[in-house]
Protein backbone atom coordinates (compact mmCIF):
# COMPACT_ATOMS: atom_id res chain seq x y z
CA UNK A 1 0.00 0.00 0.00
CA UNK A 2 1.16 3.59 -0.81
CA UNK A 3 1.15 6.73 1.05
CA UNK A 4 -2.10 7.68 -1.39
CA UNK A 5 -3.66 3.88 -0.30
CA UNK A 6 -2.67 4.72 2.98
CA UNK A 7 -4.11 8.14 3.43
CA UNK A 8 -7.33 7.03 1.45
CA UNK A 9 -7.78 4.23 3.98
CA UNK A 10 -7.63 6.34 7.03
CA UNK A 11 -9.85 8.75 5.89
CA UNK A 12 -12.61 6.11 5.11
CA UNK A 13 -12.00 4.79 9.25
CA UNK A 14 -12.90 8.71 10.28
CA UNK A 15 -10.14 10.94 8.97
CA UNK A 16 -10.30 13.91 7.10
CA UNK A 17 -8.49 14.92 4.53
CA UNK A 18 -6.06 17.29 6.60
CA UNK A 19 -5.62 15.08 9.40
CA UNK A 20 -4.74 11.69 7.05
CA UNK A 21 -2.33 14.05 5.71
CA UNK A 22 -0.42 14.91 8.19
CA UNK A 23 -0.18 11.97 10.03
CA UNK A 24 1.27 9.89 7.16
CA UNK A 25 4.11 12.48 7.06
CA UNK A 26 4.90 12.73 10.30
CA UNK A 27 5.05 8.66 10.24
CA UNK A 28 7.67 9.12 7.74
CA UNK A 29 9.17 12.19 9.53
CA UNK A 30 9.69 10.48 13.02
CA UNK A 31 9.03 13.79 14.68
CA UNK A 32 8.61 18.13 13.82
CA UNK A 33 8.08 20.82 14.27
CA UNK A 34 4.33 21.92 13.08
CA UNK A 35 5.81 24.23 10.44
CA UNK A 36 8.73 21.56 8.97
CA UNK A 37 5.23 19.18 8.89
CA UNK A 38 2.97 21.33 6.97
CA UNK A 39 5.77 21.88 4.54
CA UNK A 40 5.92 18.07 3.91
CA UNK A 41 2.38 17.68 3.39
CA UNK A 42 -0.35 19.78 1.65
CA UNK A 43 -1.69 20.92 5.00
CA UNK A 44 -1.84 24.65 4.94
CA UNK A 45 0.11 26.37 7.63
CA UNK A 46 -2.86 28.11 9.20
CA UNK A 47 -4.47 24.98 9.29
CA UNK A 48 -1.33 22.86 10.69
CA UNK A 49 -2.05 23.72 14.51
CA UNK A 50 -5.66 22.98 14.60
CA UNK A 51 -4.93 19.69 12.27
CA UNK A 52 -2.38 18.41 15.26
CA UNK A 53 -4.40 19.27 18.39
CA UNK A 54 -7.67 16.79 16.62
CA UNK A 55 -5.20 14.10 15.94
CA UNK A 56 -3.77 14.43 19.42
CA UNK A 57 -7.17 14.42 21.37
CA UNK A 58 -7.96 10.99 18.64
CA UNK A 59 -4.56 9.69 20.05
CA UNK A 60 -2.88 9.86 16.90
CA UNK A 61 -0.01 11.41 18.07
CA UNK A 62 1.75 13.43 21.11
CA UNK A 63 2.46 17.54 20.69
CA UNK A 64 5.50 18.58 22.79
CA UNK A 65 7.27 22.23 22.96
CA UNK A 66 10.94 22.40 22.13
CA UNK A 67 11.12 26.14 20.91
CA UNK A 68 7.95 26.15 19.05
CA UNK A 69 5.31 23.04 18.81
CA UNK A 70 6.75 19.69 17.60
CA UNK A 71 4.88 16.85 17.00
CA UNK A 72 5.70 12.82 16.90
CA UNK A 73 3.47 9.91 16.11
CA UNK A 74 2.17 7.50 18.84
CA UNK A 75 3.27 3.74 19.58
CA UNK A 76 0.69 2.74 16.98
CA UNK A 77 -0.40 -0.19 19.29
CA UNK A 78 -4.11 2.12 19.85
CA UNK A 79 -4.18 3.50 16.44
CA UNK A 80 -4.24 -0.33 14.92
CA UNK A 81 -6.46 -1.58 17.47
CA UNK A 82 -9.27 1.01 16.21
CA UNK A 83 -8.53 0.24 12.81
CA UNK A 84 -8.92 -3.57 13.13
CA UNK A 85 -11.95 -2.71 15.11
CA UNK A 86 -13.32 -0.53 12.49
CA UNK A 87 -12.51 -3.48 9.87
CA UNK A 88 -14.02 -5.83 11.54
CA UNK A 89 -17.32 -4.30 12.68
CA UNK A 90 -17.68 -3.39 8.31
CA UNK A 91 -17.16 -6.99 7.80
CA UNK A 92 -19.70 -7.69 9.71
CA UNK A 93 -22.15 -5.03 8.11
CA UNK A 94 -20.77 -6.56 4.95
CA UNK A 95 -22.19 -10.30 5.85
CA UNK A 96 -25.69 -8.49 7.43
CA UNK A 97 -26.43 -6.83 4.58
CA UNK A 98 -25.86 -10.12 2.42
CA UNK A 99 -27.93 -11.93 4.77
CA UNK A 100 -30.81 -9.57 5.25
CA UNK A 101 -30.91 -8.83 1.05
CA UNK A 102 -30.95 -12.87 0.75
CA UNK A 103 -33.38 -13.72 4.00
CA UNK A 104 -35.32 -11.09 4.28
CA UNK A 105 -37.51 -11.22 7.60
CA UNK A 106 -41.49 -11.95 6.90
CA UNK A 107 -43.46 -9.28 8.38
CA UNK A 108 -47.33 -9.35 8.91
CA UNK A 109 -48.27 -8.00 5.42
CA UNK A 110 -50.98 -10.01 3.50
CA UNK A 111 -48.75 -10.44 0.40
CA UNK A 112 -45.04 -10.63 0.51
CA UNK A 113 -43.00 -11.30 -2.43
CA UNK A 114 -38.98 -12.86 -1.76
CA UNK A 115 -35.73 -13.40 -3.53
CA UNK A 116 -34.77 -16.36 -2.58
CA UNK A 117 -36.70 -19.45 -2.28
CA UNK A 118 -35.04 -20.07 1.08
CA UNK A 119 -37.31 -17.60 2.85
CA UNK A 120 -40.48 -19.31 1.23
CA UNK A 121 -39.16 -22.74 2.34
CA UNK A 122 -38.46 -21.29 5.94
CA UNK A 123 -41.64 -19.73 6.50
CA UNK A 124 -43.37 -22.51 5.24
CA UNK A 125 -41.89 -24.78 8.04
CA UNK A 126 -42.63 -22.59 10.88
CA UNK A 127 -46.67 -22.60 9.24
CA UNK A 128 -46.41 -26.31 9.36
CA UNK A 129 -45.32 -26.97 12.60
CA UNK A 130 -48.08 -24.85 14.34
CA UNK A 131 -50.13 -26.52 11.99
CA UNK A 132 -53.48 -27.75 13.56
CA UNK A 133 -56.19 -28.19 10.71
CA UNK A 134 -54.93 -28.61 8.11
CA UNK A 135 -52.00 -28.74 5.56
CA UNK A 136 -51.32 -28.79 1.75
CA UNK A 137 -48.19 -29.18 0.21
CA UNK A 138 -46.85 -29.62 -3.32
CA UNK A 139 -42.87 -30.55 -3.14
CA UNK A 140 -40.05 -33.44 -4.37
CA UNK A 141 -39.12 -36.08 -2.50
CA UNK A 142 -35.68 -34.04 -0.85
CA UNK A 143 -38.21 -31.52 -0.13
CA UNK A 144 -40.30 -33.37 1.58
CA UNK A 145 -37.58 -35.29 3.57
CA UNK A 146 -36.92 -31.80 4.62
CA UNK A 147 -40.12 -31.09 5.78
CA UNK A 148 -40.70 -34.04 7.48
CA UNK A 149 -39.68 -33.04 11.19
CA UNK A 150 -42.57 -30.23 10.63
CA UNK A 151 -45.31 -32.32 8.78
CA UNK A 152 -45.23 -34.92 11.72
CA UNK A 153 -45.51 -31.95 14.00
CA UNK A 154 -48.75 -31.06 12.28
CA UNK A 155 -49.68 -34.78 12.40
CA UNK A 156 -49.12 -34.60 16.12
CA UNK A 157 -51.46 -31.50 16.11
CA UNK A 158 -53.85 -33.30 14.82
CA UNK A 159 -53.99 -31.64 11.78
CA UNK A 160 -54.54 -33.66 8.02
CA UNK A 161 -51.60 -33.64 5.77
CA UNK A 162 -52.25 -33.52 2.40
CA UNK A 163 -48.84 -34.04 0.37
CA UNK A 164 -48.39 -34.04 -3.75
CA UNK A 165 -45.56 -35.24 -4.44
CA UNK A 166 -43.51 -34.39 -8.26
CA UNK A 167 -40.47 -35.28 -9.44
CA UNK A 168 -37.42 -32.62 -10.36
CA UNK A 169 -37.36 -31.69 -14.30
CA UNK A 170 -36.19 -34.46 -15.81
CA UNK A 171 -35.96 -36.80 -13.13
CA UNK A 172 -37.86 -39.71 -11.98
CA UNK A 173 -40.38 -39.78 -8.71
CA UNK A 174 -39.28 -42.13 -6.52
CA UNK A 175 -41.22 -45.18 -5.39
CA UNK A 176 -41.67 -44.69 -1.30
CA UNK A 177 -42.47 -47.22 1.09
CA UNK A 178 -45.97 -46.70 2.75
CA UNK A 179 -44.12 -46.71 6.47
CA UNK A 180 -42.33 -43.57 4.49
CA UNK A 181 -45.21 -41.72 5.12
CA UNK A 182 -47.03 -42.94 8.71
CA UNK A 183 -46.97 -40.55 11.64
CA UNK A 184 -46.40 -37.78 8.90
CA UNK A 185 -49.09 -37.62 6.65
CA UNK A 186 -52.65 -38.35 6.13
CA UNK A 187 -52.65 -38.76 2.57
CA UNK A 188 -50.13 -39.00 -0.60
CA UNK A 189 -50.63 -38.20 -4.22
CA UNK A 190 -48.11 -38.87 -6.72
CA UNK A 191 -47.42 -36.15 -9.61
CA UNK A 192 -45.65 -36.85 -12.56
CA UNK A 193 -44.49 -32.97 -13.72
CA UNK A 194 -42.04 -30.80 -12.50
CA UNK A 195 -44.41 -28.75 -10.24
CA UNK A 196 -43.73 -25.26 -8.11
CA UNK A 197 -43.44 -25.48 -4.59
CA UNK A 198 -46.56 -24.81 -2.66
CA UNK A 199 -47.84 -25.11 0.85
CA UNK A 200 -51.07 -24.59 2.60
CA UNK A 201 -51.50 -24.40 6.02
CA UNK A 202 -54.78 -23.69 8.27
CA UNK A 203 -56.69 -21.42 5.66
CA UNK A 204 -54.37 -18.38 6.36
CA UNK A 205 -51.22 -19.10 5.18
CA UNK A 206 -50.00 -19.70 1.53
CA UNK A 207 -46.73 -20.11 0.52
CA UNK A 208 -45.47 -20.31 -2.96
CA UNK A 209 -42.18 -21.17 -5.28
CA UNK A 210 -41.60 -21.77 -9.38
CA UNK A 211 -39.90 -25.23 -9.50
CA UNK A 212 -36.14 -24.74 -9.71
CA UNK A 213 -35.90 -24.30 -13.57
CA UNK A 214 -38.50 -21.79 -14.02
CA UNK A 215 -36.96 -18.46 -15.84
CA UNK A 216 -38.00 -16.32 -13.01
CA UNK A 217 -37.13 -17.30 -9.67
CA UNK A 218 -38.85 -15.41 -6.57
CA UNK A 219 -41.26 -16.49 -4.13
CA UNK A 220 -44.94 -15.62 -2.65
CA UNK A 221 -45.73 -15.41 1.20
CA UNK A 222 -49.45 -15.17 2.28
CA UNK A 223 -51.00 -14.31 5.26
CA UNK A 224 -54.59 -13.88 4.33
CA UNK A 225 -57.82 -16.41 4.47
CA UNK A 226 -59.24 -15.06 1.43
CA UNK A 227 -56.01 -15.32 -1.09
CA UNK A 228 -55.03 -18.67 0.39
CA UNK A 229 -58.09 -19.82 -0.49
CA UNK A 230 -56.92 -18.81 -4.42
CA UNK A 231 -53.86 -21.11 -4.13
CA UNK A 232 -56.26 -23.64 -2.49
CA UNK A 233 -57.99 -23.61 -5.74
CA UNK A 234 -54.90 -24.52 -7.86
CA UNK A 235 -54.03 -27.27 -5.67
CA UNK A 236 -57.42 -29.20 -5.27
CA UNK A 237 -57.50 -28.80 -9.20
CA UNK A 238 -54.00 -29.44 -10.57
CA UNK A 239 -51.77 -31.22 -8.07
CA UNK A 240 -54.52 -32.92 -6.46
CA UNK A 241 -57.65 -33.90 -7.64
CA UNK A 242 -56.59 -35.71 -10.68
CA UNK A 243 -53.43 -37.59 -9.63
CA UNK A 244 -52.71 -41.09 -8.23
CA UNK A 245 -53.59 -41.85 -4.24
CA UNK A 246 -50.32 -43.71 -3.16
CA UNK A 247 -50.46 -43.46 0.36
CA UNK A 248 -54.10 -42.63 2.56
CA UNK A 249 -54.93 -42.93 6.60
CA UNK A 250 -58.60 -43.15 4.98
CA UNK A 251 -61.07 -45.80 5.12
CA UNK A 252 -64.31 -46.72 4.01
CA UNK A 253 -65.25 -47.24 7.61
CA UNK A 254 -66.21 -44.37 10.05
CA UNK A 255 -64.44 -42.26 11.70
CA UNK A 256 -64.00 -40.29 7.87
CA UNK A 257 -62.78 -37.32 8.16
CA UNK A 258 -62.82 -34.56 5.43
CA UNK A 259 -61.74 -31.02 5.70
CA UNK A 260 -63.11 -29.69 2.06
CA UNK A 261 -66.64 -29.88 2.26
CA UNK A 262 -66.49 -31.17 -1.61
CA UNK A 263 -64.59 -33.75 -1.05
CA UNK A 264 -67.17 -34.65 1.62
CA UNK A 265 -70.15 -34.28 -0.87
CA UNK A 266 -68.14 -36.41 -3.42
CA UNK A 267 -68.21 -39.44 -1.23
CA UNK A 268 -71.95 -38.51 0.57
CA UNK A 269 -73.92 -38.50 -2.78
CA UNK A 270 -73.47 -41.79 -3.56
CA UNK A 271 -74.25 -43.38 0.15
CA UNK A 272 -77.60 -40.85 0.74
CA UNK A 273 -78.58 -42.20 -2.92
CA UNK A 274 -78.46 -45.86 -1.37
CA UNK A 275 -80.58 -44.84 1.41
CA UNK A 276 -78.10 -44.97 3.59
CA UNK A 277 -78.18 -42.62 6.97
CA UNK A 278 -74.92 -40.66 7.37
CA UNK A 279 -74.37 -39.21 10.94
CA UNK A 280 -71.57 -36.12 10.90
CA UNK A 281 -69.84 -33.86 13.47
CA UNK A 282 -69.13 -31.03 12.29
CA UNK A 283 -66.41 -28.76 13.67
CA UNK A 284 -65.86 -24.66 12.41
CA UNK A 285 -67.04 -21.39 12.95
CA UNK A 286 -70.55 -19.30 12.77
CA UNK A 287 -70.25 -17.02 9.58
CA UNK A 288 -71.75 -14.22 11.19
CA UNK A 289 -70.56 -14.35 14.78
CA UNK A 290 -67.18 -16.51 13.54
CA UNK A 291 -67.56 -18.25 16.82
CA UNK A 292 -66.19 -21.56 16.99
CA UNK A 293 -69.30 -24.64 16.92
CA UNK A 294 -68.99 -28.05 17.63
CA UNK A 295 -72.40 -30.29 17.22
CA UNK A 296 -73.29 -34.03 15.33
CA UNK A 297 -75.99 -34.71 13.56
CA UNK A 298 -77.70 -36.78 10.94
CA UNK A 299 -77.30 -35.24 7.19
CA UNK A 300 -80.71 -34.64 5.01
CA UNK A 301 -79.69 -32.76 2.27
CA UNK A 302 -76.81 -32.09 -0.25
CA UNK A 303 -77.16 -29.28 -2.26
CA UNK A 304 -74.35 -27.70 -4.88
CA UNK A 305 -74.67 -25.51 -8.05
CA UNK A 306 -73.41 -27.20 -10.99
CA UNK A 307 -73.77 -25.96 -15.31
CA UNK A 308 -75.61 -29.56 -15.89
CA UNK A 309 -76.44 -32.19 -13.59
CA UNK A 310 -73.58 -34.30 -13.42
CA UNK A 311 -73.32 -37.91 -14.60
CA UNK A 312 -71.84 -40.40 -12.78
CA UNK A 313 -69.02 -39.31 -9.96
CA UNK A 314 -69.29 -35.89 -8.85
CA UNK A 315 -65.68 -34.30 -9.72
CA UNK A 316 -64.01 -31.22 -7.59
CA UNK A 317 -64.14 -28.92 -10.32
CA UNK A 318 -68.05 -29.73 -10.85
CA UNK A 319 -68.80 -28.48 -7.65
CA UNK A 320 -67.17 -25.08 -8.12
CA UNK A 321 -70.46 -23.42 -7.57
CA UNK A 322 -72.00 -23.02 -3.87
CA UNK A 323 -71.97 -26.36 -2.25
CA UNK A 324 -73.57 -27.03 1.39
CA UNK A 325 -74.94 -29.68 3.44
CA UNK A 326 -78.22 -29.56 6.07
CA UNK A 327 -77.66 -31.04 9.80
CA UNK A 328 -80.54 -31.89 11.69
CA UNK A 329 -79.16 -31.82 15.50
CA UNK A 330 -81.72 -32.51 18.53
CA UNK A 331 -80.91 -28.80 18.90
CA UNK A 332 -82.10 -27.73 15.24
CA UNK A 333 -81.03 -27.43 11.13
CA UNK A 334 -77.99 -25.62 10.27
CA UNK A 335 -76.61 -24.96 7.16
CA UNK A 336 -73.31 -25.98 7.29
CA UNK A 337 -70.73 -24.56 4.12
CA UNK A 338 -67.32 -25.04 3.22
CA UNK A 339 -64.41 -22.40 2.96
CA UNK A 340 -65.51 -19.24 2.62
CA UNK A 341 -69.42 -19.85 3.59
CA UNK A 342 -71.36 -17.27 3.72
CA UNK A 343 -74.86 -17.78 2.97
CA UNK A 344 -74.65 -20.88 5.39
CA UNK A 345 -75.29 -21.31 8.85
CA UNK A 346 -71.61 -22.61 9.59
CA UNK A 347 -68.47 -22.08 8.10
CA UNK A 348 -67.33 -26.20 8.72
CA UNK A 349 -63.83 -26.31 9.16
CA UNK A 350 -63.82 -30.58 9.69
CA UNK A 351 -66.61 -32.70 8.80
CA UNK A 352 -66.37 -36.10 10.38
CA UNK A 353 -68.68 -39.14 9.26
CA UNK A 354 -69.40 -40.84 12.41
CA UNK A 355 -72.07 -43.44 11.42
CA UNK A 356 -72.59 -44.99 8.26
CA UNK A 357 -75.86 -47.25 8.58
Amino acid sequence: MDSAELRTALRNAGLSQYQAEAYVALLQLGAASATELADACAVPTARIYDVLRDLEANGYIETYEQDSLHARACNPESVMEDLKARATQLDEAASEIETRWQQPSVDRHMLSIVKRFETVFNRAEELIRNATSEVQVSVTSEQFESLRPALTQAFDNGALVKVSLHPERGGQLEELSEKTYEGVATEVRHRTLPTPFVALVDRTGACFAPHAHSVNQYGVLVDDYTMTYVFHWYFQTALWEVWDVVYSTQTDEPPIVYSDIRNFVQDAKPLLGNGNRIVTNIIGYETESREPIEFTGEVTDLHYTAISEPEGSLSFSKLAGQVCITVETDDGTYSVGGWGAVLEDVEANRITIEVIS
